[in-house]
C-alpha cells in the first residue's frame, strides 16, 4: 500500500459497544485511519462523540447523509476511501447504498440488512457501483479458523460428513432490555434487530463459521426457536438441524440464555478420515483428530512449517504469544484495506487478501435468519435453505 486509507465510521459513539471494536481493528495493523464521522443518530451524541475522538470540526457530522455528501464533494487526495457502518440492523442498508453510490467502499456490521430483500438490493447496488463490501463475520478471521478451512478444502480428511456448531452467551438470561441495557433493548426489539433475535445476532455467526470451515453450502434447515425470558419480544433460545450439499448432516445451536457462558463458539467437521475442533476459548489451538492415529494439536504462531499461507498471512505474533478477538477482527480489515489498496493501484490481490466475508455471505446470513423462523413456526420441520 502506498498509503493510508481514510475511514468514516456511522455509529458507534458514546455508549456504543461495536464501535470501539471496529476502530481498534482498523487501526491495528496500520493501514487505515479514522477521518471522519457521523457517531450517532442523535445529532448532538454524534457531534460529542467525533470530539471525543478527537475528529475535526469539520469532518465531525451531525449525520450520515451530511457526512457521505460532504466527503464524496472534497478533492480526492482529502475525503475518505471508505465508510464503517456500525449501527443497529435497521440502519445498515440505507447509509450502505448511499455510500456505494456515491462512489465509497463499505465495511459493514453483521448481519449485512434487515431483511433478506435488502440484502439482495445491497448486491445489486454493489455489482452496479463495483464497490467492495466487507462484512464482519469475526470468527472467519481467526488464523486457525483458515487454516482449519485450507486442510478441508484440499481434501486432508475426505468427503467431509458431519458438522457441529455452536454459540451458547448468557446474557439475556434476565430480562435486561427493561433494566436500561442499551444493547438488550435494540437486539431484542423487532422494529431495530429483525424477526429473530439470539439467531439474528449469533445464530448467523455461527451458520457462516459452519460454512466457512467446511466449504459446503445448508442446503436444508429444521429448526426450533424459543423465547425462554418471559416477557420477551424476540427468540433468544434455538437449536437448528443442518442438511449440507453434499449430504452431510449436522447440527447448530445458539442461545443467550446458558447463564454464566460468555462468547462460547465452537465448531467441529469430520470427514471420512479425520476432522477439525476450533473453540474461541483456546482460539491459538486446533484439534486435528485421525480416525487411525492420535489426535494432533497444532498451535497459532508455530514455526515448524505445519500452517498454511492463510494462517500465516493472518498471524501476527510467534508462538505462545496469544492473538485472540481484537486481531480475527483487525484481518477482515486488513484483508479488506490491502484489496481495496489493489484495485486502486491497479495491482490483483492475492488469495489471502480476498479472504474476508462479503456480500454473499451477507445474503446467506439474512436467508437463515428466514428460513429457520419458518421452520420453527411450520409444521413442515425441514426448509429448503433458498436464497
Amino acid at each position: 500500500m502506498k498509503r493510508k486509507l481514510r475511514m468514516g465510521m456511522i455509529g458507534g459513539g458514546k455508549g456504543a459497544f461495536i464501535g470501539a471494536i471496529h476502530r481498534h481493528a482498523a487501526a491495528l495493523d496500520g493501514l487505515i485511519e479514522l477521518s471522519c464521522g457521523a457517531l450517532s443518530s442523535r445529532p448532538d451524541n454524534a457531534i460529542a462523540s467525533g470530539k471525543e475522538l478527537f475528529l475535526p470540526d469539520d469532518r465531525n457530522y451531525a449525520s450520515y447523509e451530511e457526512m457521505i455528501k460532504t466527503e464524496a464533494s472534497l478533492p480526492a487526495d482529502k475525503k475518505m476511501d471508505f465508510v464503517a457502518i456500525v449501527t443497529p440492523n435497521h440502519v445498515h442498508f440505507d447509509p450502505a447504498k448511499m455510500a456505494m453510490e456515491h462512489g465509497f467502499d463499505v465495511v459493514l456490521d453483521k448481519p449485512i440488512s434487515f431483511t433478506l430483500e435488502e440484502a439482495k438490493a445491497l448486491k445489486a447496488i454493489q455489482e452496479k457501483t463495483g464497490r467492495i463490501l466487507a462484512l464482519t463475520h469475526t470468527y472467519s478471521g481467526y488464523p486457525l479458523v483458515k487454516h482449519a478451512r485450507q486442510m478441508v478444502s484440499e481434501g486432508t480428511f475426505g468427503n467431509i460428513r458431519k458438522v457441529y456448531v455452536e454459540y451458547p452467551q448468557g446474557w439475556l438470561s434476565k430480562l435486561s432490555e427493561k433494566d436500561g441495557n442499551a444493547q438488550a433493548a435494540w437486539r431484542t426489539d423487532p422494529t431495530r434487530s429483525g424477526k429473530a433475535g439470539c439467531m439474528g445476532d449469533i445464530g448467523t455467526h455461527a451458520a457462516h463459521l459452519a460454512e466457512y470451515v467446511s466449504g459446503l453450502r445448508i442446503s436444508h434447515v429444521c429448526a426450533n426457536l424459543n423465547i425462554v425470558v418471559e416477557g420477551r419480544m424476540l427468540d433468544d433460545d434455538g437449536d437448528v438441524l443442518l442438511r449440507f450439499e453434499n449430504g452431510a448432516s449436522g447440527m447448530l445451536f445458539a442461545t443467550q440464555v446458558a447463564a454464566g457462558e460468555e462468547n462460547a463458539i465452537k465448531v467441529r467437521v469430520y470427514g471420512e478420515k479425520g476432522g477439525v475442533e476450533w473453540s474461541q476459548y483456546d482460539p491459538n489451538t486446533l484439534l486435528v483428530k485421525w480416525l487411525d492415529q492420535p489426535t494432533q494439536l497444532l498451535r497459532a504462531g508455530g514455526n515448524y512449517g505445519a500452517l498454511s499461507s492463510f494462517a500465516l498471512h493472518n498471524s501476527r505474533t510467534p508462538g505462545g504469544h496469544p492473538e485472540g478477538y481484537l486481531e480475527a477482527f483487525a484481518n477482515i480489515y486488513k484483508n479488506f484495506a490491502l484489496t481495496c489498496a489493489a484495485r486502486n493501484e491497479g495491482t490483483t490481490p492475492t488469495p489471502e487478501m480476498l479472504d474476508f466475508p462479503n456480500v454473499e455471505d451477507g445474503i446467506r446470513g439474512m436467508a437463515f435468519i428466514d428460513n429457520v423462523v419458518l421452520s420453527s413456526q411450520s409444521s413442515v420441520k425441514w426448509i429448503p435453505h433458498t436464497i
